[in-house]
């Protein structure tokens, strides 16, 4: 017999505020479609941030190692956006990097070239 585990919103980090990010991208997505480039991603997400009053930094430099994430959302989250064919282990482990560096729950890696999109939240493995 296999027993099933539950998930309720207590196990999952920042559900509204996810929530509310994971609909920005697909809106940025439904408007700019698949073949944007990064930049062009960025700034459309960074203008309804504004727009919702969402604090957040963008293109942060973490440590001295030269990394720069593209948004930390509310001090929580870290968004990183992708404009590539397909997403690799190299993509999962820098947002796994960047939330080790910046002791951060939770990250949201997302690849606007996909005919779909899918956000992939990433949760720090502690070490």
């Amino acid at each position: 017999m296999r027993i099933q585990r539950i998930t309720t919103n207590a196990d999952i980090f920042y559900p509204d505020l996810s929530y509310k990010i994971v609909g920005i991208l697909f809106v940025v997505h439904n408007e700019l479609g698949r073949f944007a480039r990064e930049k062009q991603y960025a700034d459309y997400v960074e203008s309804l941030l504004k727009e919702a009053n969402i604090f957040y930094k963008r293109e942060l430099s973490i440590s001295t190692t030269g990394n720069i994430l593209d948004f930390l959302i509310e001090e929580k989250i870290v968004l990183e956006l992708k404009a590539v064919k397909i997403l690799t282990r190299a993509h999962y482990r820098q947002i796994q990097n960047y939330l080790q560096y910046t002791q951060l729950k939770l990250g949201l890696l997302v690849n606007f070239r996909q005919f779909y999109l899918k956000p992939k939240r990433i949760i720090r493995i502690d070490s």
